[in-house]
């Protein structure tokens, strides 16, 4: 059986959990296990920038490394 709780409905047996009863989903109402979820994901979201960020600058590099080698290819056949 499950208990009322405002438009909730509290899910017997288990304390963080509660159904909504206009969209009948199902919600874990812990905050401290939201919280370490989000910082969780955003951490995830800033390794993924960082990685990014890190294949830019070496892209980046690559470029710059052919530009140099062509400079330098021109150099020698010119002499």
């Amino acid at each position: 059986m499950v208990e009322r709780r405002g438009e909730f409905l509290q899910i017997e047996g288990e304390k963080n959990w509660v159904k909504d009863t206009n969209s009948h989903a199902i919600i874990n109402n812990n905050v401290n296990a939201y919280e370490v979820a989000k910082k969780r994901a955003e951490e995830a979201q800033r390794k993924r920038d960082e990685m990014r960020e890190t294949a830019r600058e070496i892209n980046t590099l690559k470029s710059e490394m052919h530009e140099i080698k062509a400079l330098l290819q021109q150099l020698v056949k010119e002499n």
